[in-house]
């Protein structure tokens, strides 16, 4: 099954016009993308809290880790560098965090406000090795520009 981003990104316009409160945004986000596709196994944002700290926000699925220094791990990749981080085996990633044992590829997504300024990490985990493709990063992206653009 692919998700079907055209439906996915109308869903959480219609759910989220308007709307500039980041967490509210989260929320709907993460809601509406862990139930797009079963290979999102945990689906969540983790947001920038002090300079060079991320702390969890809202998600889907079982528990993540709290805090994520942007020096550790997928996430903080994704933080320090503001690139996207298309993760198709974790094991072969270096410093990755385990937050779950069950997590095999991870797809991380910079978040930035109206201005650029990053107020986070779009992070999805996936228990199938390989689950996501650049298309998924770059339809997901969009869908995050387009959300946050007024906050």
């Amino acid at each position: 099954m692919s998700v079907d981003y055209a439906h996915l990104a109308q869903t959480i316009d219609s759910l989220t016009s308007g709307e500039t409160d980041q967490v509210a945004l989260m929320a709907t986000i993460a809601c509406e993308v862990h139930q797009s596709d079963p290979r999102f196994d945990w689906t969540g944002f983790y947001r920038v809290v002090a300079p060079e700290l991320l702390k969890i926000g809202p998600y889907q699925g079982g528990h993540g880790c709290l805090v994520i220094p942007f020096s550790r791990g997928v996430c903080g990749a994704a933080a320090r560098s503001g690139q996207i981080q298309l993760v198709p085996d974790v094991d072969a990633f270096d410093d990755h965090i385990a937050c779950a044992s069950s997590t095999r590829s991870e797809l991380v997504i910079p978040v930035r406000d109206g201005q650029g300024g990053m107020i986070g990490v779009f992070d999805i985990d996936s228990n199938q090795p390989d689950a996501f493709t650049p298309r998924d990063a770059a339809e997901l992206d969009a869908i995050l520009q387009s959300a946050f653009r007024q906050t």
